[in-house]
Protein backbone atom coordinates (compact mmCIF):
# COMPACT_ATOMS: atom_id res chain seq x y z
CA UNK A 1 0.00 0.00 0.00
CA UNK A 2 2.87 2.36 0.65
CA UNK A 3 3.99 2.09 -2.97
CA UNK A 4 0.62 3.37 -4.14
CA UNK A 5 0.82 6.33 -1.81
CA UNK A 6 -2.71 5.78 -0.49
CA UNK A 7 -1.78 4.84 3.04
CA UNK A 8 1.76 6.15 3.37
CA UNK A 9 2.34 4.15 6.57
CA UNK A 10 5.56 2.44 5.51
CA UNK A 11 7.46 5.24 3.83
CA UNK A 12 8.82 8.57 4.97
CA UNK A 13 7.87 11.60 2.86
CA UNK A 14 10.57 12.66 0.42
CA UNK A 15 12.97 15.27 1.74
CA UNK A 16 12.73 17.90 -0.97
CA UNK A 17 14.58 20.71 0.78
CA UNK A 18 17.36 21.39 1.40
CA UNK A 19 19.74 19.39 -0.76
CA UNK A 20 22.00 17.12 1.30
CA UNK A 21 25.60 18.13 1.70
CA UNK A 22 28.08 16.05 -0.23
CA UNK A 23 30.72 13.95 1.56
CA UNK A 24 33.01 14.14 -1.46
CA UNK A 25 36.24 16.16 -1.22
CA UNK A 26 35.72 19.81 -2.00
CA UNK A 27 37.39 20.64 -5.31
CA UNK A 28 40.06 23.31 -5.47
CA UNK A 29 39.14 26.77 -6.73
CA UNK A 30 38.89 27.00 -10.49
CA UNK A 31 40.29 30.08 -12.21
CA UNK A 32 38.22 31.30 -15.12
CA UNK A 33 39.80 32.97 -18.11
CA UNK A 34 39.69 36.69 -17.66
CA UNK A 35 38.16 36.47 -14.18
CA UNK A 36 38.92 35.65 -10.54
CA UNK A 37 39.00 32.14 -9.13
CA UNK A 38 35.70 30.77 -7.85
CA UNK A 39 35.94 29.80 -4.16
CA UNK A 40 35.15 26.30 -2.99
CA UNK A 41 32.20 27.57 -0.91
CA UNK A 42 30.70 29.33 -3.93
CA UNK A 43 31.09 26.18 -6.00
CA UNK A 44 29.42 24.14 -3.26
CA UNK A 45 26.47 26.56 -3.07
CA UNK A 46 26.10 26.34 -6.84
CA UNK A 47 26.10 22.53 -6.73
CA UNK A 48 23.52 22.48 -3.92
CA UNK A 49 21.30 24.96 -5.75
CA UNK A 50 21.39 22.81 -8.88
CA UNK A 51 20.51 19.75 -6.79
CA UNK A 52 17.47 21.52 -5.33
CA UNK A 53 16.32 22.40 -8.86
CA UNK A 54 16.71 18.76 -9.92
CA UNK A 55 14.68 17.60 -6.92
CA UNK A 56 11.91 20.10 -7.71
CA UNK A 57 11.68 18.75 -11.24
CA UNK A 58 11.83 15.14 -10.04
CA UNK A 59 8.87 15.57 -7.68
CA UNK A 60 6.95 17.87 -10.03
CA UNK A 61 3.62 17.07 -11.63
CA UNK A 62 5.18 15.98 -14.91
CA UNK A 63 7.70 13.59 -13.33
CA UNK A 64 5.39 10.58 -12.85
CA UNK A 65 2.37 8.85 -14.32
CA UNK A 66 -1.06 9.68 -12.82
CA UNK A 67 -2.13 7.41 -9.95
CA UNK A 68 -5.13 7.11 -7.65
CA UNK A 69 -2.87 8.24 -4.79
CA UNK A 70 -2.69 11.70 -6.42
CA UNK A 71 -6.33 12.27 -5.48
CA UNK A 72 -5.19 12.88 -1.92
CA UNK A 73 -4.41 16.37 -3.20
CA UNK A 74 -8.15 17.01 -3.50
CA UNK A 75 -8.64 15.84 0.07
CA UNK A 76 -5.93 18.23 1.27
CA UNK A 77 -8.28 20.92 0.00
CA UNK A 78 -12.08 20.91 -0.01
CA UNK A 79 -12.54 17.42 -1.49
CA UNK A 80 -14.64 14.85 0.35
CA UNK A 81 -14.63 11.06 0.39
CA UNK A 82 -17.42 8.85 1.71
CA UNK A 83 -17.68 5.09 2.10
CA UNK A 84 -20.49 2.70 1.25
CA UNK A 85 -19.86 -0.97 1.99
CA UNK A 86 -16.62 -1.96 0.30
CA UNK A 87 -16.62 1.09 -2.00
CA UNK A 88 -15.99 4.81 -1.75
CA UNK A 89 -16.80 7.96 -3.69
CA UNK A 90 -14.80 11.19 -4.06
CA UNK A 91 -16.44 14.57 -4.62
CA UNK A 92 -15.49 18.24 -4.66
CA UNK A 93 -17.34 21.49 -5.25
CA UNK A 94 -15.70 24.04 -7.54
CA UNK A 95 -16.48 27.62 -8.49
CA UNK A 96 -15.79 27.67 -12.23
CA UNK A 97 -16.60 25.60 -15.30
CA UNK A 98 -12.94 25.34 -16.34
CA UNK A 99 -12.23 23.47 -13.11
CA UNK A 100 -14.92 20.93 -13.98
CA UNK A 101 -13.25 20.21 -17.33
CA UNK A 102 -9.83 19.82 -15.73
CA UNK A 103 -10.99 17.53 -12.91
CA UNK A 104 -13.11 15.30 -15.14
CA UNK A 105 -10.09 14.84 -17.42
CA UNK A 106 -7.77 14.18 -14.45
CA UNK A 107 -10.12 11.57 -13.03
CA UNK A 108 -10.49 9.92 -16.44
CA UNK A 109 -6.69 9.68 -16.76
CA UNK A 110 -6.80 7.57 -13.58
CA UNK A 111 -9.54 5.28 -14.88
CA UNK A 112 -12.39 6.96 -12.97
CA UNK A 113 -15.58 8.13 -14.65
CA UNK A 114 -16.93 11.35 -13.18
CA UNK A 115 -20.18 13.26 -13.32
CA UNK A 116 -21.00 16.84 -12.45
CA UNK A 117 -23.99 19.01 -11.72
CA UNK A 118 -24.64 22.67 -10.88
CA UNK A 119 -25.19 23.59 -7.24
CA UNK A 120 -26.14 26.74 -5.36
CA UNK A 121 -24.16 29.92 -5.80
CA UNK A 122 -23.06 29.20 -9.38
CA UNK A 123 -20.89 26.34 -8.19
CA UNK A 124 -20.48 22.84 -9.61
CA UNK A 125 -20.17 19.47 -7.89
CA UNK A 126 -17.78 16.96 -9.48
CA UNK A 127 -18.00 13.40 -8.20
CA UNK A 128 -16.96 9.87 -9.04
CA UNK A 129 -19.12 6.78 -8.82
CA UNK A 130 -18.78 4.48 -5.83
CA UNK A 131 -15.90 2.16 -6.58
CA UNK A 132 -13.62 -0.29 -4.77
CA UNK A 133 -10.64 1.52 -6.28
CA UNK A 134 -11.14 4.43 -3.87
CA UNK A 135 -11.60 2.28 -0.76
CA UNK A 136 -7.89 2.50 0.33
CA UNK A 137 -7.96 6.29 -0.05
CA UNK A 138 -11.04 6.51 2.15
CA UNK A 139 -9.52 4.14 4.71
CA UNK A 140 -6.41 6.33 4.95
CA UNK A 141 -8.27 9.62 5.33
CA UNK A 142 -11.45 8.85 7.25
CA UNK A 143 -11.73 8.44 11.01
CA UNK A 144 -15.38 7.54 11.32
CA UNK A 145 -16.92 10.15 9.07
CA UNK A 146 -14.32 12.84 9.82
CA UNK A 147 -11.53 13.59 7.34
CA UNK A 148 -7.94 13.56 8.65
CA UNK A 149 -4.65 13.43 6.70
CA UNK A 150 -2.58 10.30 7.31
CA UNK A 151 0.39 10.87 9.63
CA UNK A 152 2.94 10.59 6.83
CA UNK A 153 0.92 12.36 4.14
CA UNK A 154 3.06 14.54 1.87
CA UNK A 155 2.42 16.71 -1.16
CA UNK A 156 3.79 15.80 -4.58
CA UNK A 157 3.51 17.88 -7.72
CA UNK A 158 0.52 15.93 -8.98
CA UNK A 159 -1.32 16.23 -5.66
CA UNK A 160 -0.70 19.96 -5.60
CA UNK A 161 -1.82 20.24 -9.22
CA UNK A 162 -5.19 18.68 -8.39
CA UNK A 163 -5.62 20.87 -5.32
CA UNK A 164 -4.80 23.97 -7.35
CA UNK A 165 -7.15 22.94 -10.17
CA UNK A 166 -10.02 22.45 -7.72
CA UNK A 167 -9.50 25.32 -5.30
CA UNK A 168 -6.53 27.55 -6.11
CA UNK A 169 -6.97 31.24 -6.89
CA UNK A 170 -4.43 34.00 -7.56
CA UNK A 171 -3.92 36.60 -4.86
CA UNK A 172 -2.32 39.71 -6.43
CA UNK A 173 0.33 40.91 -6.56
CA UNK A 174 2.36 37.75 -5.93
CA UNK A 175 0.38 35.09 -4.11
CA UNK A 176 -1.93 32.12 -4.49
CA UNK A 177 -4.73 31.02 -2.21
CA UNK A 178 -5.37 27.28 -1.70
CA UNK A 179 -8.84 26.73 -0.31
CA UNK A 180 -9.51 24.21 2.47
CA UNK A 181 -12.63 22.29 3.47
CA UNK A 182 -14.89 24.56 5.53
CA UNK A 183 -15.89 21.70 7.83
CA UNK A 184 -12.41 20.15 8.10
CA UNK A 185 -11.04 22.33 10.91
CA UNK A 186 -8.89 19.55 12.35
CA UNK A 187 -7.18 19.16 8.96
CA UNK A 188 -6.14 22.79 8.61
CA UNK A 189 -3.06 22.78 10.82
CA UNK A 190 -1.63 19.40 9.65
CA UNK A 191 -2.04 20.48 6.02
CA UNK A 192 -0.11 23.66 6.79
CA UNK A 193 2.76 21.57 8.15
CA UNK A 194 2.78 19.50 4.96
CA UNK A 195 2.82 22.61 2.80
CA UNK A 196 5.79 23.97 4.73
CA UNK A 197 7.64 20.66 4.29
CA UNK A 198 7.25 21.10 0.53
CA UNK A 199 8.79 24.56 0.68
CA UNK A 200 5.38 26.29 0.47
CA UNK A 201 4.88 27.68 3.96
CA UNK A 202 1.66 29.66 3.93
CA UNK A 203 -0.54 31.82 6.12
CA UNK A 204 -3.76 30.24 7.35
CA UNK A 205 -6.70 32.51 6.52
CA UNK A 206 -9.75 32.15 8.76
CA UNK A 207 -13.28 32.07 7.36
CA UNK A 208 -13.64 35.70 8.45
CA UNK A 209 -10.63 36.60 6.28
CA UNK A 210 -11.94 34.85 3.18
CA UNK A 211 -10.84 31.34 4.12
CA UNK A 212 -10.44 28.76 5.24
CA UNK A 213 -7.43 28.73 2.97
CA UNK A 214 -3.67 28.89 2.93
CA UNK A 215 -2.12 31.95 1.33
CA UNK A 216 1.16 31.17 -0.45
CA UNK A 217 2.82 34.52 -0.95
CA UNK A 218 6.13 35.86 -2.22
CA UNK A 219 7.74 35.43 -5.61
CA UNK A 220 10.07 32.69 -4.43
CA UNK A 221 7.28 30.48 -3.06
CA UNK A 222 5.01 31.09 -6.04
CA UNK A 223 7.88 30.13 -8.37
CA UNK A 224 8.28 26.93 -6.37
CA UNK A 225 4.54 26.24 -6.64
CA UNK A 226 4.71 26.78 -10.41
CA UNK A 227 7.68 24.40 -10.66
CA UNK A 228 5.85 21.67 -8.77
CA UNK A 229 2.42 21.85 -10.44
CA UNK A 230 3.68 22.14 -14.02
CA UNK A 231 2.15 24.07 -16.90
CA UNK A 232 -1.47 25.26 -16.91
CA UNK A 233 -4.26 22.97 -18.16
CA UNK A 234 -5.60 23.99 -21.60
CA UNK A 235 -8.93 25.22 -20.18
CA UNK A 236 -7.45 27.26 -17.34
CA UNK A 237 -7.50 31.07 -17.71
CA UNK A 238 -4.02 32.51 -18.11
CA UNK A 239 -4.20 34.38 -14.80
CA UNK A 240 -5.53 31.39 -12.82
CA UNK A 241 -2.29 29.37 -12.86
CA UNK A 242 1.15 30.16 -11.42
CA UNK A 243 3.92 30.65 -13.92
CA UNK A 244 7.63 31.21 -13.55
CA UNK A 245 9.08 34.45 -14.93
Amino acid sequence: MSLSGLDDTAAEPPALFPAPESDAPVPAPVRRRGGPAQSSSARQESIQGAEVDRQLVFFGAEAAEPTIADLAGLLAGPGEVVRMGGTARLSVQVDAAWRVHVLVAELASRGLAASWEPTEGERHAVRTSYTRVLKPLAAAWLHGTAKRPPATFHLTGRRLRLWLAAAGTPEPPDGFRLRLGADDRECWEPIGVVLAAAGLAGTLLSPAAGGPAYLISGRRRVDRLAELVGGPPPTAPATAWPTRP
